[in-house]
């Protein structure tokens, strides 16, 4: 999950897998799967970083807790 910032300055956090598309009006509306969308500040390129940030870091994690026994 991101997060992302409405129009009246709310921080609020979105599940980007139920992104069908994001339209680039002023603001970025963020179209989701079930055809509810937010109005956010952050510009395409923000919540493209903020996705693949969170990916990194997925696998990062998962990284650090893979386990090889080599007995």
């Amino acid at each position: 999950m991101i997060v992302l910032t409405k129009r009246n300055g709310e921080r609020f956090l979105v599940n980007h897998r139920q992104i069908e598309c994001i339209e680039m009006i002023p603001e970025s509306k963020i179209v989701m799967m079930n055809h509810d969308y937010y109005l956010v500040l952050e510009s395409i390129d923000e919540i493209i970083h903020k996705i693949a940030g969170y990916h990194a870091k997925v696998q990062d994690i998962h990284r650090q807790i893979t386990v090889v026994d080599k007995r």
